[in-house]
């Protein structure tokens, strides 16, 4: 029977079933006792969990009442499952949900109640264990109250009664054991059976050392904490059963020496463990009034939550199979707000009113103006992948195999940079009347190059692309989904056929909607794959780096919360826990947005499939540019889309782009070629963003050709 008055020993929350015929009477009975409060919390909690990301079963049959007869309150609350999965829900991510289980499997023993109290608290708050074990034969004083989150009903009480019972009030599912007597030798071995870890923070130095001697025997691991300077020790006597008691600090020393000690004869021994010269100057001034004008060494319950806080890091990385060796630190944060100073800006944030970068003035001579033409070419990451030279009448480019990516799979993305160069070395030449022959070669000392010879020729639809050629840029800003016109992808595909390629695509939202998905999944896999990750971030520019290579962020066109995305998106640590919790979802943001926002996303192909060689990518590049160029001179913002999958053929490919997501890949790359309705026998060479959208903010800058001037 419960008791109706409790008793200054009890500790325990009876939790109740009303489903069991003995807990349904007892419920009964104490409704009717006066006095009794009840609360019915379910309907709070099940609407929390509702909202949960990742929601837990709350079937209505694990549903319990708990009684705390020192408050004579009966509540009822939601089953341990749903409890747990509401409560410790905010610890996400820095607890993962198989964390927080595999936590709940660790036993932990508090010896020592005044600053064992936030301990064990904190453990019981983060979910740090599935029990807890705690010791103090000591009662609450009000000189306690300096450090123990209790009050003035707790005086008088044991102090593991009063830790418990706020534990209680905190998770009635979770078990606490009390150890109301203490510990010492003869009861020690009781108390760590079965225990992961104990902490000990109590102040008898015999019973320090018999904490010690037992883990020894149990092999658990020992944790301190001190108080002063945030001095914290690791024994790990679980993986050193024949460490020496605190590190070999005592020497000798045997627990009969430690017996009964009063502070002056304490203070030896003690001086030993923590060493004089590091004490904070105010803990060594005020020992040596002890017994003066103090009666015992001063705590701050400040120093005592940062203990606490310590310890429950240190409880976690044991129960995780963390990293944590023996031995000692300090976490001294008046030494770090000594430090304080005014945060570093930095140079990496562009002014908001940023400007389009002047064009530069038109080369005077012609040879001048066709390498200004190759400069002009797109290049994925603005790499500009190529080594030009002027021969007498002829003008040679090459694939320069040191500007590659794990993207660039086979020199295939550079290949295509190449055909746009050449395409706009062709539109420079026609427009000065010294278009000739153009020829592509594979092998030799580059992957692939290209060879124009000027002419006397000016083709007239060459021609008319050189003002578009001159100001063709990439736009990311967001669109207005305006619908496309059907003649507008006619126009384009006819651009594309002139160079023997073909546009294929999507322009209606449905359509533009599952392509999104998959390219936003696509870009999640980029983040996480740390190659492409290390790359994709290698060729941002910020203001204070040289923005002729690579991206100049602006070009970006990002709002302020996508530049806050980026800062921690740049982060190798943080797509590594990404990866590992199969998480990053948001990383395609960026992609989806754009491509939700856009009124058409085309893919320019060449035909040759399976088969396809360099050559064909770089006739395919020069169709890329040829349509880019027609589709601005019709009003529409382009911006290239880089899929993961886009140069891969095989297998083989897919592994070699990212081998953690081979198969994710290939069930994209397979959907996005039948949304985009691509046969088999046609390669891919670029695949194009296009919507109706603001001026681009600017250019990106560029390298000068080799041997380009006035």
């Amino acid at each position: 029977m419960i008791r109706d008055l409790a008793p200054t020993d009890v500790f325990r929350a009876p939790v109740l079933d009303d489903a069991v015929p003995a807990d349904a009477a007892e419920l009964a009975r104490l409704r009717q006792l006066p006095g009794i409060s009840v609360s019915d919390l379910r309907p709070a909690m099940r609407s929390e969990l509702a909202r949960l990301k990742a929601a837990a079963d709350a079937d209505p049959a694990d549903d319990r009442w708990v009684y705390y007869p020192w408050r004579c309150a009966l509540v009822a609350i939601v089953g341990a499952t749903a409890f747990r999965a509401v409560r410790q829900d905010r610890n996400r991510n820095k607890l993962t949900i198989a964390e927080q289980r595999q936590l709940r499997g660790q036993s932990v023993g508090v010896i020592g109640q005044s600053a064992g109290h936030e301990i064990a608290y904190v453990a019981a708050l983060e979910g740090a264990c599935g029990l807890l074990r705690i010791a103090d034969f000591d009662t609450v004083e009000l000189s306690n109250l300096n450090r123990i989150p209790g009050g003035l009903f707790d005086i008088g009480l044991n102090k593991c009664v009063v830790t418990a019972r706020r534990i209680a009030e905190l998770d009635p599912y979770l078990p606490v054991e009390i150890f109301p007597a203490g510990v010492d030798e003869s009861s020690m071995d009781e108390f760590l059976t079965g225990l992961s870890v104990v902490v000990e923070v109590c102040d008898s130095l015999d019973v320090k050392l018999a904490a010690r001697e037992a883990a020894r025997r149990h092999r658990v691991p020992v944790l301190m904490e001190t108080n002063d300077r945030g001095l914290f020790d690791v024994e790990r006597f679980d993986l050193e059963p024949d460490r020496p008691p605190f590190h070999g600090l005592l020497g000798e020393t045997t627990r009969a020496d430690l017996r009964g000690l009063s502070n002056r004869d304490k203070a030896p021994h003690v001086m030993r463990i923590l060493d004089p010269d590091q004490l904070s100057a105010r803990l060594a001034a005020s020992l040596t009034e002890i017994d003066e004008t103090v009666t015992t060494w001063p705590q701050l319950g400040s120093d005592v939550g940062l203990g606490a806080a310590i310890i429950a890091t240190a409880v976690r990385r044991i129960g995780l199979d963390q990293a944590l060796p023996s031995g000692r630190i300090r976490v001294d944060l008046e030494r770090e707000l000594d430090s304080l100073g005014e945060p570093d800006p930095g140079d990496r944030r562009f002014t908001a009113d940023a400007v389009p970068l002047d064009e530069l003035d038109e080369p005077r001579t012609s040879i001048a103006r066709i390498l200004h033409g190759i400069e002009r070419a797109p290049s994925g990451g603005n790499a500009q992948p190529w080594v030009v030279r002027v021969d007498g009448s002829a003008v040679h480019l090459a694939v320069d195999p040191a500007r590659t990516s794990g993207m660039d799979i086979g020199f295939r993305g550079s290949a295509v940079a190449l055909g746009a160069a050449l395409y706009n070395a062709r539109v420079a030449a026609a427009a000065q009347g010294l278009l000739g022959t153009h020829e592509i070669v594979l092998g030799g000392t580059a992957p692939v190059s290209a060879v124009l010879h000027l002419g006397a020729r000016a083709d007239p639809e060459l021609v008319a692309d050189y003002p578009g050629m001159l100001t063709r840029a990439t736009n990311r800003h967001l669109g207005d989904g305006r619908t496309l016109a059907p003649e507008v992808l006619d126009a384009l595909a006819v651009s594309a056929a002139a160079e023997g390629a073909f546009v294929r695509g999507v322009t209606d939202r449905a359509g533009l909607g599952e392509v999104a998905e998959l390219l936003a999944e696509s870009d999640r896999i980029r983040y996480l794959t740390p190659r492409l990750h290390a790359e994709m971030f290698g060729e941002l520019r910020w203001p204070a780096d040289d923005l002729r290579t690579g991206l100049d962020l602006r070009t970006m066109e990002l709002a302020s919360d996508e530049y806050a995305k980026l800062a921690i998106g740049g982060r190798a640590d943080v797509m590594a826990y990404l990866r590992d919790w199969s998480g990053g979802a948001a990383l395609g943001d960026y992609a989806h947005q754009r491509i939700s926002s856009g009124s058409a996303l085309i893919a320019v192909t060449c035909p040759a499939g399976a088969d396809a060689d360099l050559t064909d990518y770089v006739r395919g590049g020069s169709a890329v540019e040829r349509v880019w160029i027609a589709a601005q001179k019709l009003g529409l913002a382009v911006q290239p889309m880089s899929p993961v999958f886009l140069y891969v053929r095989d297998d083989n490919d897919l592994r070699n782009v990212s081998a953690g997501f081979t198969d994710t890949l290939a069930s994209i790359h397979k959907r996005f070629s039948a949304l985009m309705g691509i046969p088999g026998h046609e390669t891919v060479t670029a695949v194009l963003r296009l919507s109706y959208a603001p001026a681009p903010t600017v250019r990106s800058a560029r390298l000068p050709v080799l041997g380009s001037g006035n």
